[in-house]
């Protein structure tokens, strides 16, 4: 499997993605949104997964790689949210994401880099980069409800959706935590040491911070 295929599993999985949320915002029978969007997911991961067999490594060294887990995430993501809350216009939102991120690596899949340094080449590399992304898809959708109750539930905030935005909060930190947590051990099997304020561990503690 190479990227040549790309574009071919993406439509096919969009597909199923719209038809999930276009269910999910018909008020369709719940097993039909469940069913079209995890069948989208299934068919883009067998995209990673063939691709990640073919590399003989996680497809997660290039942006075009990483904008990969982004797309596949967010409409896991959406559907958690959906099924915690039934809010209709929520696996619209993710997709909408989803379909930008494979956009952008259809016109500009930036895969140029397909080695990795024998520094990623651990253990802890996957594990690590997973459990962030998907640290930002439950940010991105924590993110995503705040501004619809802000903007749209100005009459009457409901007990239930602003108990729903914490939990996607609450499980957002507890990824990052853990990525974090991932990060610094691989840094010490890596470098010899757990931490040692680069750029990108800094920034990593100031998101995490914030």
């Amino acid at each position: 499997m190479n990227w040549d295929y790309f574009v071919y599993f993406a439509v096919a999985a969009m597909i199923f993605w719209i038809a999930g949320a276009i269910a999910a915002w018909k008020n369709a029978a719940v097993w039909k949104t469940y069913l079209l969007t995890l069948t989208g997911l299934a068919i883009f991961f067998t995209f990673i997964l063939t691709l990640w067999i073919s590399l003989e490594r996680p497809p997660m060294r290039t942006m075009g790689e990483t904008r990969l887990w982004y797309s596949f995430f967010l409409p896991v993501v959406g559907l958690i949210t959906y099924s915690r809350g039934k809010y209709k216009w929520i696996l619209g939102f993710s997709v909408i994401m989803a379909f930008i991120f494979i956009c952008v690596n259809i016109f500009k899949p930036e895969i140029h880099n397909k080695t990795l340094m024998p520094a990623l080449q651990s253990p802890w590399f996957v594990p690590h980069v997973v459990v962030y992304m998907f640290a930002y898809a439950m940010m991105g959708a924590a993110a995503a409800m705040a501004l619809y109750l802000l903007f749209f539930k100005k009459k009457a905030i409901q007990t239930q959706e602003m108990a729903l935005c914490d939990q996607l909060v609450y499980s957002g930190i507890a990824f990052l935590t853990l990525g974090m947590l991932f990060g610094a051990i691989w840094a010490k099997e890596a470098w010899g040491h757990y931490w040692s304020w680069d750029p990108k561990e800094t920034w990593a503690a100031a998101t995490w911070l914030a």
